[in-house]
């Protein structure tokens, strides 16, 4: 089954909107795509790029075999640019006026701007929220006025803080569901150390400290694991680099790695702090008597056994000390202390 057909499934009267309008050839150019899961975010930018620029579609609808439908799903378009945040502080960068580096605002916008030929490019913001005003403020005349045969697509799960200039330029397209995807290295081996924290460590500091150190294995290898993920994507510019005898452009790409590595790291470090206080907020459900059938992300339980007759307030102190510790991990504070005190007040009290 192809993406399109899957989400055709999934929300049919948003896209049957959506066919007339390429049909009837009203379109909007920019988009606003707002859903809490990151895939489902970046897999309806896929299906709105097929529907947009199909060149063989039929009553507005892509065919999805097309070689266009097909290069748009591997990613491999040429006309395709996307950008997302980067760095320790995960913004969103504007870029230079006048020479924009690679994977900044203004460097997409020149992409855009620059590119001939009568086939349709697409713009794609991923974590869009991530913009500060300046960069906002530099991508308002494109959103109003983009270059022709072009489309903008922003993706957020915060589309509230985003400027309502911006927010109003753009067609909302909204995919509210209860649907949590938790996609990261070790995640297997995460829920069963806090499971083991909520139900078998009780006053047993061994069996805790046993449990804490698989967690912060866990969330020691987010950060190469997010190398990996980076380096996959940068692996035709390294095979590049290493041919390259230009020092200066190795220096560069480098760079770019690190930049966008630290910002991978950030969506993985995301994940896993909102599994953890997925997992320990489903158990709280539980404990107030929801049947597991009804839990929304009833699968975060797999390979474990579902816990019963949990007592409430067992599920209050647990939801408690998750929230506490999402808390803690917002500020600049010991990965590692927060984990232990997360730890130590699950499984003592």
């Amino acid at each position: 089954m192809s993406l399109y057909s899957e989400y055709l499934k999934r929300c049919p009267d948003l896209l049957k909107c959506l066919e007339n309008a390429r049909n009837a050839g009203r379109l909007t150019h920019s988009f606003l795509i707002h859903a809490p899961d990151d895939r489902t975010r970046a897999e309806f930018a896929v299906v709105l790029e097929q529907l947009a620029g199909c060149r063989t579609p039929v009553n507005g609808r892509p065919d999805t075999t097309c070689p266009f439908c097909r290069q748009i799903e591997s990613g491999t378009y040429a006309d395709l640019h996307k950008i997302s945040p980067v760095g320790k502080m995960y913004q969103i960068r504007v870029g230079d006026r006048t020479n924009p580096e690679p994977n900044t605002l203004r460097d997409m916008l020149d992409h855009l701007g620059y590119t001939a030929g009568k086939y349709r490019k697409f713009g794609v913001i991923i974590d869009a929220d991530r913009m500060g005003v300046e960069a906002q403020n530099a991508l308002l005349k494109t959103l109003e006025e983009p270059p022709p045969e072009t489309t903008l697509i922003l993706c957020t799960a915060n589309p509230s803080a985003l400027l309502p200039t911006t927010r109003s330029r753009c067609q909302l397209l909204s995919l509210p569901d209860n649907l949590c995807r938790f996609e990261f290295a070790g995640v297997q081996e995460a829920g069963q150390a806090v499971f083991d924290l909520c139900f078998n460590c009780h006053n047993d500091l061994c069996c805790t400290e046993e449990a804490l150190q698989r967690l912060l294995g866990v969330m020691s290898e987010l950060e190469s694991s997010a190398y990996e993920c980076v380096k996959l994507e940068f692996q035709d510019q390294l095979a590049v680099a290493a041919n390259s005898e230009d020092p200066a452009f190795v220096k560069q790409l480098e760079a770019r790695i690190a930049d966008a590595a630290s910002g991978e790291y950030i969506r993985h470090r995301r994940r896993f702090i909102a599994f953890i206080t997925t997992f320990c907020s489903q158990i709280y459900m539980l404990s107030c008597g929801v049947s597991p059938a009804d839990l929304p992300t009833p699968d975060i339980f797999d390979h474990l056994p579902i816990p019963l007759n949990i007592p409430r307030e067992r599920g209050e102190a647990i939801l408690k000390e998750s929230e506490e510790l999402e808390n803690t991990l917002r500020f600049n504070v010991s990965d590692e202390l927060a984990l232990r005190t997360f730890a130590v007040n699950l499984s003592m009290r």
